[in-house]
């Protein structure tokens, strides 16, 4: 099996942590949801996969290019 590192493409807040590890994920389901600039960005699975691991927290600051999530695919 190989892992996808998730990074962030903005730099902001974590708003919303929507699934946690281990769930199962089609290309494109929302993982998490970032706030920047007022604006709510979701975070979407590049690949089908499972959830290994959530590297942020609910209300965190992050910056552009921070890992955030991997999934096992």
């Amino acid at each position: 099996m190989s892992t996808t590192e998730i990074p962030s493409e903005v730099t902001g807040r974590v708003w919303k942590i929507v699934l946690d590890p281990g769930a199962k994920v089609d290309e494109g389901d929302p993982i998490l949801i970032l706030e920047s600039m007022k604006m709510e960005i979701p975070v979407e699975a590049p690949c089908k996969g499972i959830v290994t691991e959530i590297c942020v927290a609910e209300g965190d600051a992050i910056v552009e290019d921070q890992i955030i999530a991997i999934l096992e695919n």
